[in-house]
C-alpha cells in the first residue's frame, strides 16, 4: 500500500489513473469473456450432442494438488501462506493468495510479509514520483523548495508508506488477531467478484478462518494517518481536516486495489497464453 496523497490536486490525478486502471481490468475480464463465448460457439457441431455427452470416469476433474502442481506460485501459498506475485509485474502483491488452502499467519509471519512489500525497490521511484509532483504543485509549502524541499517530502512520502503498510498489515493484525491477507475469490461474473473485493474493506478473516469487521484497515489507516501528520509533517497541515481527508484517500485507494487484486490473476494468465501462441 503506497503513501497517502495529501495534495487534492494530486488526488485528482491520481484518481484518473486508478479509474483508468479499473477500466482496463474490466474491459481485459470482458474481453477475455467474449472470446471464450466466441470459442465455444465455433466449436458447436452438428454432432453436438456427442461432445455434450459427460466425461467418462477415466477422465477425473482436476484437483486441487493439479492446480497447485500447475501453478508453483499457487504451491508455494499453500506452503508458506504468502505469495510471490506482483500486480503489472511490478507492485508488491505478497499477501495475495489465490487459494484457502493456506496456513494462518503468525505475527512474524504477518510482520515479514509487510516488511518486504514496504522496503521493495519498486518503492524507490513510486515515492520519487509522488515527491516531484508535490514539490511541482507546492502541496505542503512548509518543506520549502529545491533539493532540500524535495528531500523532506520523499522522506515524508517513504515515511508515510511505510507506517500505513504496517499498521494495517501487520501491527492491528496481530493485536486483533485478523489475517492481513486478500483471498481471491477468482468464480463467478465481473459484479459478483468486484462485490466481494470492495466487502473485503470492511470484512476480513480472523487468524481462525471466521468473518469479522476489518478493524485492521479502518482502524489501522487512521491511526497512520494522524500518526503521520501530527509528527513530521508541517506545522500548518497538523489538523484534524487533513488527517480525515488523507484517512478517505487511503481507504478509497485500497478499496480500488482489492478490485485489481481479485482480477490481476486473470488478466496475468490471459497475457501468459497470449506469450505462448507465438512460441507454438
Amino acid at each position: 500500500m503506497p503513501a497517502p496523497i495529501r495534495n487534492p490536486l494530486s488526488m485528482t490525478y491520481f484518481q484518473r489513473l486508478l479509474t483508468l486502471t479499473v477500466l482496463a481490468v474490466t474491459g481485459l475480464f470482458a474481453s477475455a469473456n467474449a472470446q471464450q463465448s466466441a470459442a465455444a460457439a465455433t466449436q458447436q457441431t452438428p454432432d453436438a450432442a456427442q461432445q455434450t455427452q459427460p466425461a467418462s470416469p477415466s477422465t477425473p476433474p482436476a484437483s486441487s494438488k493439479d492446480k497447485s502442481a500447475a501453478n508453483p506460485d499457487i504451491k508455494k501459498q499453500e506452503q508458506t501462506g504468502t505469495s510471490n506475485d506482483r500486480l503489472f509485474f511490478a507492485l508488491p502483491n505478497f499477501l495475495t493468495v489465490e487459494t484457502k488452502n493456506v496456513p494462518p499467519l503468525t505475527v512474524g509471519g504477518k510482520f515479514k510479509a509487510v516488511a518486504r512489500g514496504a522496503f521493495d525497490y519498486i518503492q524507490i521511484p513510486w515515492y520519487a514520483v509522488l515527491a516531484g509532483i508535490s514539490q511541482a504543485e507546492n502541496s505542503e509549502p512548509g518543506y520549502g523548495q529545491g533539493a532540500e524541499g524535495y528531500g523532506k517530502r520523499f522522506g515524508a512520502y517513504a515515511a508515510d508508506g511505510t507506517i500505513e503498510n504496517f499498521m494495517v498489515g501487520a501491527i492491528f493484525p496481530s493485536v486483533l488477531r485478523q489475517d492481513p491477507r486478500y483471498f481471491q475469490m477468482g468464480k463467478g461474473g465481473f459484479w459478483h467478484r468486484s462485490g466481494y473485493s470492495v466487502s473485503r474493506i470492511f470484512v476480513t478473516r480472523t487468524d481462525s478462518g471466521h468473518s469479522q469487521f476489518n478493524f485492521s484497515e479502518i482502524v489501522g489507516s487512521a491511526a497512520a494517518a494522524a500518526i503521520s501528520t501530527y509528527s513530521y509533517h508541517p506545522s500548518s497541515d497538523r489538523n484534524l481536516a487533513n488527517t480525515g481527508s488523507v484517512w478517505g484517500s487511503q481507504v478509497g485507494y485500497d478499496t480500488i486495489t482489492l478490485v485489481i487484486k481479485e482480477f490481476w490473476p486473470d488478466i496475468r494468465r490471459k497475457l501468459g497464453k497470449k506469450k505462448q501462441a507465438p512460441a507454438q
